[in-house]
């Protein structure tokens, strides 16, 4: 059986700060300074996720203090014009918040941030209650398993499983997350099943598969 792929679980920080909807602007900022983040969740009632305060959300008062918008350019940028004037976690925050939970795998985490252009992801439980958060160097982390680790696995999941003939004679060499294969197979059409599922590896950067088939028989050799 395959081990399970990495999850959100293995590299999340529980450890969270986060805000309620009354807090205010100059509480938000304090925070994120105090602790380093770019963006906070903001809790209610027993920790349940309704938003995300970010520097971004934050950013609208500074950007149209000193600025006189037209009435057009008001109308272009009615969200950020009600930010530059709000005070306090509710009127600041995007909602809904873009969240994950705890289960999913580090590629789907990784896709969501991608997709929705955010830094971090609140953590949630079914009931959406705050249970970690996640950021991009958090899913890098996977990136920091031993050599040793990846080889064994590769040899365990990939060449034992696909070559059960000649597994034996198959080299597996891990160098900086680097894998690289080599000797001869006897089924020659699962070499690239053999390279997809090694680089499909929690921590794999790359894969040089030099992995052969059997050599051919010519006709004359066969006569």
């Amino acid at each position: 059986m395959a081990p399970a792929p990495y999850t959100v679980n293995d590299v999340m920080t529980e450890t969270v700060v986060a805000v309620g909807p009354d807090a205010e602007f100059k509480e938000i900022v304090a925070a994120m300074a105090q602790w380093k983040v770019t963006a906070v969740p903001v809790v209610e009632g027993e920790g349940r996720v309704v938003g995300v305060v970010s520097e971004a959300d934050l950013l609208a008062k500074e950007e149209f203090h000193d600025s006189d918008p037209s009435l057009i350019e008001q109308m272009q940028q009615l969200d950020e014009m009600a930010k530059a004037g709000a005070v306090c976690a509710r009127d600041l925050m995007t909602t809904p918040a873009i969240t994950v939970r705890a289960d999913a795998s580090v590629s789907q985490a990784a896709r969501r941030m991608a997709r929705q252009k955010v830094k971090r992801l609140p953590v949630v439980d079914d009931s959406g209650v705050l249970q970690g958060i996640v950021s991009r160097f958090d899913l890098l982390k996977v990136f920091l398993r031993p050599d040793a680790d990846i080889a064994a696995e590769v040899r365990r999941e990939v060449v034992d499983r696909l070559f059960r003939v000649s597994h034996s004679g198959i080299g597996v060499d891990v160098t900086d997350g680097m894998v690289t294969l080599t000797g001869t197979v006897r089924d020659s059409h699962l070499i690239p099943v053999a390279e997809r599922l090694a680089f499909g590896v929690e921590g794999v950067v790359d894969v040089a598969c030099d992995l052969t088939g059997p050599p051919q028989v010519s006709g004359e050799d066969r006569g």
